[in-house]
């Protein structure tokens, strides 16, 4: 009995309503130290190969003694058409693979975003397998401009020397495509896209040609990125690229593989995210942890393996970086392994993980670990979302009579007796009473700002490339205005209560964590990145009443002393705000990001301005309305 006393009393102690905010900092305190316990040897895993039929490094390689003459005259050959123009180039290319004895067609491509033209040219090669039966295939790449814009031209010409090299093997029972595109972003993404639609869907949606060579069903791609100079050049390690478009990630084994093969049969060190020198550490750990989090919550391609992730193809990137004794027959070695282990696959991978954070090449997290850290921070929102909930179904009552009892401090307390569940006990009478909620106006603002987040979307997405900076710099000014007066136009326009804010700012908190919540499973950078920045606004309330002073001049200038402190903050951790943060951090002028942007938006499916600007945004903009709520009431 003395229990059920207590409960009662605990569940209508006014303190649970002081705790809302101190436990939502919690749970993004928590969320943050979550990432940094990540590298300790407690958290992680070794990496290892889950499918025991890809066999890597089991197999002996026969690439090297004259095929290095092949690929020096290739390469060679690929300097001379280097200067020639895109279209005998190409054909230049075609007429390699098919001397080679594959199946070869070109495929052009055009995307016209921001009022810029994309457009290029791939070609491609298809070696069928003297053991396959057309159901399956695996795609080996070079893209003829790497990331950077370099020429790519140790990787064509090794790619054109293994397509020769595979041809006279018949231990192949999958296809082999060889496919080099124009460059390691968009030409990609447009064969791939080709790859798996029919050719109405291609031409009605994108004016991108059709697929007239088709093997089977992908497996896997590996990209070759050796963009040295004409004369070669040696290098010290390969830095795996991994990252697909939206954060999507290919099944660790074949990174695995990959790895096993270079390392361990080959002897070439790996390294990832460009961290040439790992030493294993707990900082290069942390480093290893942040640069994947802030790729993979970008969403933008990062090689040309990039685009097949999102079609379930495993694909990775073999970049060659530092300067070392490896050459490119250790390269082809190396691609001819990964290859005959891709070839032993009887079904597409899927034992090991597709949800992973690498500390290096040889550790990773698995989601069960580092997923909670991203749920602890879309979980502040939510309390804070229910507390505000809460607060707007009560409202304050005036005391009657006189009171019963004091408390410890002396002060009167009217005390009363509840009965609930049998139980009887003596508690202080309630100061608060049941009120109707009125739940029109807060939802129909709610979704009206959600509505107006698509005109950024829109606008920012396909405006001309010279405009955009322009249209960047009038919606942060209408941004940084429209919060005082979408709340002037709720306090004097519909008499907006304070209960009505409450509700305003909780619907938009809920459905800010329920959305991140969701994002997290799939993008869990995404989602963490974006929670983090939001986290303020599970803080935001009104600012506080001025008192009446005789000197209304004295009044209004206390009032603009609070406001224009409490705007610049709110505007500092805006979208807008970040963006410009982000141009500035990567060197890059506004102009170049907001394109890059439009451009993954458009022709990629980048989907990371749209949780930008259509969950973030108008968050933000809610969390300004209230903000301001009260001081515009008063002036009202």
């Amino acid at each position: 009995m003395a229990l059920s006393t207590r409960l009662l009393t605990l569940r209508k102690s006014p303190i649970l309503v002081k705790l809302p905010p101190y436990l939502s900092a919690l749970c993004i305190i928590v969320g943050v130290a979550w990432l940094f316990i990540l590298p300790l040897n407690e958290y992680s895993r070794q990496t290892y190969v889950s499918e025991n039929a890809i066999l890597p490094g089991q197999v002996h390689t026969y690439f090297g003694g004259s095929e290095h003459n092949i690929f020096r005259a290739y390469r060679q050959e690929v300097y001379t058409i280097s200067h020639w123009d895109e279209r005998d180039r190409n054909s230049a290319l075609e007429k390699i693979l098919r001397e080679n004895g594959l199946k070869a067609a070109l495929q052009p491509y055009r995307y016209t975003i921001s009022g810029e033209d994309i457009q290029g040219t791939n070609v491609y090669g298809l070696l069928q397998g003297p053991r396959a039966d057309a159901t399956e295939a695996m795609v080996l790449m070079a893209a003829w401009r790497n990331s950077d814009g370099e020429v790519n031209y140790s990787g064509v010409a090794l790619a054109l020397t293994l397509a020769r090299y595979f041809k006279r093997w018949s231990i192949w029972s999958k296809d082999i495509i060889v496919l080099i595109p124009a460059d390691s972003t968009y030409g990609p993404e447009a064969w791939v896209s080709a790859y798996h639609s029919t050719a109405a869907d291609v031409t009605s949606a994108r004016n991108v040609s059709a697929l007239p060579i088709k093997g089977g069903a992908l497996q896997a791609a590996v990209a070759l990125d050796y963009p040295v100079g004409p004369w070669g050049h040696r290098f010290d390690k390969l830095d795996i690229l991994y990252d697909g478009i939206n954060g999507a990630l290919p099944n660790l084994d074949l990174l695995n593989t990959a790895v096993s093969v270079a390392s361990g049969q080959m002897g070439i060190g790996c390294s990832i995210h460009g961290m040439k020198s790992h030493s294993d550490s707990y900082r290069d750990r942390l480093t290893t942890l942040a640069r994947g989090v802030m790729t993979q919550g970008s969403g933008h391609a990062t090689g040309p393996h990039s685009a097949f992730v999102p079609y379930h193809v495993d694909a990775i990137t073999l970049k060659t970086v530092g300067d070392g004794w490896h050459d490119e027959m250790s390269l082809g070695r190396t691609t001819e392994s990964v290859f005959r282990s891709i070839n032993n696959l009887l079904e597409h991978l899927h034992q090991s993980f597709f949800f992973y954070i690498l500390l290096n090449a040889n550790r990773f997290v698995s989601i069960g670990n580092y997923l909670p850290a991203a749920m602890l921070v879309a979980g502040s929102f939510t309390i804070t979302a229910l507390a505000l909930w809460t607060q707007s179904g009560s409202a304050p009552v005036k005391a009657e009579g006189k009171p019963a009892s004091t408390d410890e401090k002396g002060t009167a307390t009217e005390m009363e007796l509840v009965k609930e569940g049998g139980e009887v006990a003596l508690m202080p009478k309630q100061a608060m009473e049941t009120v109707e909620r009125k739940m029109f106006l807060p939802a129909v603002v709610v979704l009206a700002v959600h509505l107006a987040s698509f005109v950024p979307l829109h606008l920012l997405n396909s405006l001309h490339r010279e405009h955009l900076p322009l249209a960047l710099q009038i919606f942060t000014a209408t941004s940084t205005i429209l919060p005082a007066y979408l709340g002037a136009v709720l306090v004097r326009g519909f008499a907006a209560s304070i209960q009505q804010f409450q509700l305003t700012q909780s619907f938009s908190l809920l459905l800010l964590g329920a959305t991140l919540s969701t994002l997290a499973t799939l993008n869990f950078s995404l989602a963490f990145v974006i929670g983090l920045l939001a986290s303020p606004l599970s803080f935001i309330r009104p600012l506080p009443k001025l008192p009446p002073y005789a000197d209304e001049k004295r009044r209004y200038a206390i009032g603009l002393a609070i406001s224009i402190p409490a705007a610049l903050v709110h505007a500092a951790v805006s979208p807008p705000a970040v963006l410009y943060v982000m141009a500035w951090h990567w060197q890059k002028d506004i102009g170049w990001t907001l394109a890059e942007i439009a451009k993954g938006w458009a022709a990629q499916g980048v989907y990371t301005s749209f949780v930008v600007w259509t969950v973030w945004w108008p968050a933000w903009v809610i969390g300004g309305v209230v903000l301001f709520s009260e001081m515009l009431r008063r002036e009202a």
